[in-house]
């Protein structure tokens, strides 16, 4: 039997191929070239406010090449990218290594930029008029040097030439979520990097955080953040500029993880105070693991770290557990020295596989200032150590555990390494952590001086404190 076709008109087929047309458009995502603004020496742009700031897309980068010239530039981001695409600033370095400079001293603004706070930061994250204000997201910035927030600079922007404000920053974060800050040097600035309570879920990592604050003030720190999801690692905080009496790390976040970073001086090493998130679900635990904290001696706070609160609504304190473990803490002080100040009874510590060491006699080192709890676990200290020092401390479980000596074995403490030596009492001496903190948060690296890290092994007991002895070779763990 023939088959009879039946041929549409052509109207009927131009119908049929615009409506299939529609549907391929609607299954084949859209795959818009992401673009790569490049600024510095032979570059298509010379300065960086010739960056179109205000309309960065997702998947967007920035690259800054050094040059022998600081760029005097300041700007806003008030931009989203993606998980998969975030918006990248990244500083390409020269061939001696040195990162691009962004100096907040004589800095301008792009013109199609307007935003408030501008005298609060050299780079600003969150809040504008121009572009429209935005919560920022998937925001990237690596390997600049951004340093001179602070006063007596000036900068000109939106009302011509402004002064800095005393607590400005080299990078303060306004508002913003999913921000990672990479290999960065955060320098001479009122604060090094500030965030403020609408921030979520900040990563800093491989940074040096050095010689900022206001001289005179306790007020203004190398870092100053209030964040709800907070992650330090791998950083290198030195000390604060010369007559500034800021703590070095300040924090008052919710969800607050500090790892595998070196903490050198400041009023405190750690200052972990009240902050805005009192209702997260992670205001009351915090941990502090696989660090290395110096107390130089000098005239400043005899205390290493604050846990709690420092205003005057206990209500907002953080009333909860400070996890304290695998730090190696040393101190030079010649006078006396305090581990931790729990600002109330409700506060708690619990330190395991920790190096305490001083290079004083132990009775000049005090666990607690003068309440709070503290359980200690397998630590190693020097003997003759003490409560407290004002003889009203808080409660201390635990001395039993302690392993006591004159020496914890560093490789080279001269030299400033606290390696130990594969003979050191505190070599392979730690416990195994509780299964619950052990998942949550293993010990996987140990501080490479300085902004590097090394697999830590698993295959034994870990060594007490923050390192894993001077003769194991790193690219074996």
């Amino acid at each position: 039997m023939p088959i009879t076709v039946k041929l549409l008109p052509m109207s009927e087929i131009q119908r049929f191929m615009r409506a299939v047309g529609a549907i391929v458009v609607l299954l084949v995502p859209a795959t818009a070239q992401a673009a790569e603004y490049r600024v510095g020496p032979a570059q298509p742009l010379s300065e960086i406010e010739e960056v179109p700031w205000e309309s960065l897309e997702p998947g967007d980068r920035v690259l800054i090449h050094a040059r022998s010239e600081p760029y005097r530039s300041k700007w806003v981001i008030t931009r989203r990218g993606t998980a998969d695409a975030p918006i990248t600033i990244t500083g390409i370095p020269d061939v001696a290594g040195t990162l691009p400079i962004i100096d907040g001293r004589d800095a301008v603004t792009r013109p199609a930029l307007n935003f408030w706070g501008e005298e609060r930061g050299v780079i600003k994250i969150g809040g504008a008029n121009r572009p429209a204000d935005v919560m920022p997201a998937h925001i990237v910035i690596e390997n600049l040097e951004v340093r001179s927030g602070r006063q007596p600079f000036f900068f000109t922007g939106r009302s011509g030439k402004t002064a800095y404000l005393k607590n400005a920053a080299s990078i303060f974060i306004e508002k913003g979520e999913h921000i990672t800050l990479r290999g960065c040097r955060l320098r001479d600035s009122g604060n090094g990097l500030f965030s403020s309570p609408n921030t979520k879920n900040i990563v800093v990592e491989h940074c040096s955080i050095f010689d900022n604050g206001v001289e005179g003030s306790i007020y203004e720190h190398n870092n100053y953040t209030n964040t709800q999801g907070i992650t330090f690692q791998f950083n290198h905080f030195g000390s604060l500029r010369e007559g500034c009496p800021g703590n070095n790390l300040k924090d008052r976040s919710s969800g607050m993880i500090v790892r595998y970073n070196w903490i050198e001086g400041g009023n405190r090493c750690l200052d972990l105070v009240d902050g805005a998130h009192k209702d997260s679900e992670a205001y009351g635990n915090t941990y502090v693991y696989g660090n290395v904290l110096l107390k130089p001696d000098d005239h400043g706070n005899n205390q290493v770290v604050h846990y709690g609160g420092d205003s005057d609504d206990t209500d907002r304190y953080r009333k909860g557990t400070l996890h304290f473990f695998h730090n190696t803490v040393v101190s030079y002080r010649t006078a006396t020295t305090v581990l931790f100040r729990l600002s109330t009874a409700d506060e708690s510590v619990e330190c395991r596989n920790n190096v305490f060491y001083v290079s004083a006699p132990g009775r000049h080192l005090a666990i607690l200032t003068e309440g709070g709890r503290a359980e200690l676990f397998r630590n190693w200290i020097k003997p003759g150590w003490r409560v407290s020092h004002g003889g009203q401390g808080g409660q201390v479980r635990g001395r039993e555990r302690l392993i006591e000596g004159d020496a914890p074995g560093f490789a080279d403490a001269e030299d400033r390494d606290y390696r130990p030596v594969e003979t050191a009492p505190t070599a392979g001496a730690a416990e195994p952590l509780p299964p619950t903190l052990n998942a949550e948060h293993p010990v996987e690296f140990e501080y490479i001086p300085h902004r590097g890290n090394a697999p830590r092994s698993q295959k034994k007991l870990l060594s007490l404190g923050a390192l894993e002895p001077a003769t194991l070779d790193p690219t074996s763990r």
